[in-house]
């Protein structure tokens, strides 16, 4: 019986491959451009009648890439790339055999090709980064960028507005490949008046090349936002109501005019938040044993309440076919009014209450910056190219505090703090680029920039002493900072086969001086530091066949503390907090090693393993009367063993279905107040369901989870998650679309967690107006033929991550 079994099986497997094999028919896709030179790292679509994806692959350094075609059924193809227009065509099984070429043409001119209908899945992976569609998508519209990128796979935003990829700190944040040049609460605040209807997609990239910023050890997020480029006049609208407890509104207008040589565009936008912060904070007190000996409760409720105003313009000029020129400017207005009260109640060992206080604030935040981009582009021939970009920033932040502290009884008194934290930072940076595309196979890139960044920071205090207010000259600062980055890198990239590599090498010197100017209570202090590092990076792909591909990654990564983080002067958090910084922390520097396996577009698996070395944390210290001081500070090192697996399906026709999901285990070592170790695994999981019903009708559904997690040493964070719903339908003959989103619909998006202090514990709860109703409408009016992103250039470097006024 075994042998028959054995022959039954062998035959049935053989019958099963063949007819396997015979069911798919590979075929050569040439990517060229109008003139038939080839296009490498195009992307290659399969698409069915619908136009959901079936397979999509990035062509090699040739252009060429590898597909495998069923043998029955319509489909269609699509190739686009990076300043081309994208075009599809009908597959014509008679060229199967020969193979098909296809041509795309430079943004702005247009191709009689076939009418896609469908939905593109919102992500995919693409060329080693992962591309998130942000205008296809239901339940972002009516967002600001930083509720986007809290809903968006593999990201994290923390209470303080930090943001991490893939279970990692330290990200580097882009906008249109430009930095922002602020971090933290800054970059929240920024992030929060940036309309999600102005953004087309957000670029996650866990391994960066040398031409781009070594700073940001989790990798880079790139905001790619809307430009039209069509020709002639056109325009969009957007606009969004948002109903939560409090009201919010997000509404924007785009604008472009091309003719001849010149295309010249604008965006204004403008948004209203109402909403509030229930902070809630159970702090425990072990002054000399583990046995409790006081605790201290404080709910604090605060209410928000702001505007931002964005307005972008800008122009490029075609000299001539080979030579063009643009400039770009920018600019944001925003402010924010956040009155906060609630009571701080002491209790003794047994949980007694032994007094309260009862505690108000008052603070108000504004922004005024304004950005100005020049840039230049020339090709001397087919093979060589040269860019260069002039970026300069300007930043004005306001922040103006003010605590009052009442305590009733006999021993009753009243304490009263304000202070004004203005701050300047201007920035000037100059980089340049050169590609040279040796041959079909081989292309090599070098380049330059420097970067220089003033900050100007001054802090000042005074206390209610009745009847006047008195100068608190401990706590007044006045503190400047200027930095130089001098960077020069080389990359190589070379296909042969079926193995694609690309090496870079990245140097980067940094000089920075820090001078706190002295007062009556304390003298001048100065501190400089210079430093070189290097960053190499190397990644090499192997194309098994048109379905499978395997790429190993490694490169090195530098994180620079904020500007601010160095200024060692002290903020009021609260009557038991304050924050001051250090001047004496060190960069961190991390070593990224991935290996990845891609099954068409439909699966991403990567193992990595990530090493930090002088990993800088929060860190909390106590004094002897209960007050909590919080720096920041280098303790060791952290390690990172991570998995990801992204799935990008179809299961039936009109539902695209993408789960992303990463795990980490993660282990931190260091020196707090003593020796520490800390470890955790923890999951993100996120999943996005489209769906289209008709030409007309859509829905999506979606939502993440992410376990208990952990990024600091001292402080472990509860599950948090949330679920939104959504549906949408196109109007105005295709022109306009109405979109339904109901948001955080259980209310489980919240913060919380454990920190650690020395000689205390505290626990900690933050809810905000997430649970939300959203109602937004479009229109657009345009002659042309597409939409497409506008390509700027990259010369503002990694100080924007660093501005943080926490």
């Amino acid at each position: 019986m075994t042998r028959p079994y054995q022959l039954f099986c062998t035959i049935f497997t053989t019958l099963i491959l063949t007819l396997s094999a015979r069911a798919q028919e590979p075929v050569t896709v040439r990517v060229q451009n109008p003139v038939q030179e080839p296009l490498p790292f195009s992307t290659v679509e399969l698409l069915r009648p619908d136009s959901s994806v079936l397979a999509a692959h990035v062509a090699d350094s040739s252009g060429r890439a590898l597909l495998s075609i069923p043998a029955t059924g319509q489909f269609l193809l699509r190739a686009s790339r990076q300043n081309y227009e994208s075009t599809v065509v009908k597959l014509d099984r008679t060229s199967i055999g020969k193979g098909i070429r296809l041509q795309l043409k430079p943004n702005g001119t247009t191709l009689d090709n076939v009418t896609v209908t469908g939905n593109r899945p919102m992500i995919k992976n693409v060329n080693g980064k992962t591309i998130v569609s942000i205008d296809g998508s239901i339940n972002q519209s009516g967002s600001n960028m930083l509720e986007v990128l809290e809903r968006t796979p593999g990201v994290q935003v923390d209470r303080d507005g930090n943001i991490s990829l893939r279970g990692r700190p330290q990200v580097l944040v882009l906008i249109d490949g430009k930095q922002t040049y602020v971090s933290g609460a800054d970059l929240a605040n920024l992030l929060e008046g940036m309309s999600s209807s102005t953004v087309e997609s957000i670029e996650l990239m866990d391994h960066p090349p040398a031409s781009m910023d070594a700073a940001g050890n989790a990798g880079v997020i790139n905001i790619r936002t809307k430009k039209l480029k069509q020709k002639g006049t056109n325009a969009n609208l957007s606009l969004s109501y948002t109903q939560g407890r409090y009201p919010k509104t997000n509404d924007n207008i785009g604008f472009n005019h091309r003719t001849g040589k010149i295309n010249f565009f604008a965006n204004y936008s403008i948004n209203y938040y109402e909403g509030y912060v229930d902070l809630y904070a159970f702090r425990t007190y072990f002054p000399t044993a583990s046995k409790p000996a006081s605790y201290l409760e404080q709910p604090t409720w605060i209410a928000v309440k702001g505007t931002n105003q964005n307005l972008r313009a800008g122009m490029d000029y075609n000299i001539s076919e080979n030579t063009s020129i643009g400039f770009a400017a920018s600019g944001t207005l925003m402010n924010r009014n956040r009155p906060g009260s609630g009571p701080a109640i002491w209790m003794d060992e047994n949980r007694h209450i032994d007094s309260s206080i009862y505690t108000s604030s008052q603070i108000e935040t504004g922004m005024k910056n304004g950005n100005l981009n020049l840039n230049f582009s020339h090709r001397f021939n087919k093979r060589k190219t040269l860019t260069a970009d002039a970026d300069w920033l300007y930043y004005d932040i306001s922040n103006d505090q003010a605590f009052s502290n009442t305590k009733e009884g006999p021993d009753g008194y009243v304490e009263k703090f304000r202070g004004t934290l203005p701050s300047t930072i201007r920035i000037f940076a100059v980089k340049a680029d050169y590609v040279h595309q040796v041959n079909a196979d081989l292309q090599w890139a070098a380049g330059i920039k420097t970067s220089g960044t003033s900050t100007d920071n001054l802090a000042v205090f005074q206390y209610w002493d009745d009847p006047n207010w008195v100068d608190d000259l401990n706590r007044s600062n006045h503190f400047l900072y200027d930095e130089n980055i001098y960077a020069v890198y080389g990359t190589g990239n070379y296909a042969t086969g079926k193995w694609k590599t690309e090496a870079g090498l990245r140097m980067e010197h940094t000089a920075y001086d820090g001078n706190q100017l002295g007062n009556a209570s304390g003298k001048d202090s100065v501190f400089t530091r210079n430093y070189t590092s290097l960053f190499p990076n190397l990644s090499v792909t192997y194309q098994v066949d048109s379905a499978n591909s395997f790429t190993l990654n490694a490169g090195r990564r530098i994180d620079r503390p904020a500007f601010q983080k160095l200024n060692p002067f002290t903020i009021i958090l609260n009557k038991y907090t304050y924050q001051t910084g250090n001047p004496y922390i060190l960069p961190q520097y991390t070593w990224n090693i991935e290996a990845s396996h891609q099954y068409k577009e439909l699966l991403t698996t990567t193992l990595g393993y990530h090493y930090i070395d002088n990993y800088f944390t929060q860190l909390f210290y106590s004094d002897a009367e209960g007050m909590i001081i919080y720096t920041e500070g280098n303790i060791g090192k952290m390690q990172d063993l991570s998995l990801s697996v992204m799935l990008t399906t179809t299961p039936v026709k009109g539902w695209n279905l993408v789960v992303d999901a990463t795990m980490n285990h993660k282990r931190f070592e260091g020196f707090v107040w003593k020796e520490m170790e800390a470890k955790i695994t923890q999951l993100n999981l996120s999943i996005n369901n489209q769906f289209r019903f008709n030409k007309n009708w859509t829905a999506e559904l979606s939502g993440y989870y992410i376990t208990k997690n952990q990024n600091d040493i001292t402080e472990v964070l509860d599950p948090t998650g949330q679920l939104s719903l959504g549906v949408g339908r196109q109007i105005m003959k295709g022109k306009g679309s109405l979109k339904l989103a109901f948001r955080d619909i259980f209310y489980t998006q919240r913060m919380a967690g454990n920190t650690s202090f020395e000689h205390a514990h505290e626990y900690f709860e933050l809810k905000r107006d997430t649970r939300v109703a959203v109602l937004s409408f479009s229109y657009r009016f345009a002659k042309g033929q597409k939409i497409t992103s506008r390509k700027s250039g990259n010369s503002a470097g990694e100080e924007a991550e660093r501005v943080n006024t926490n």
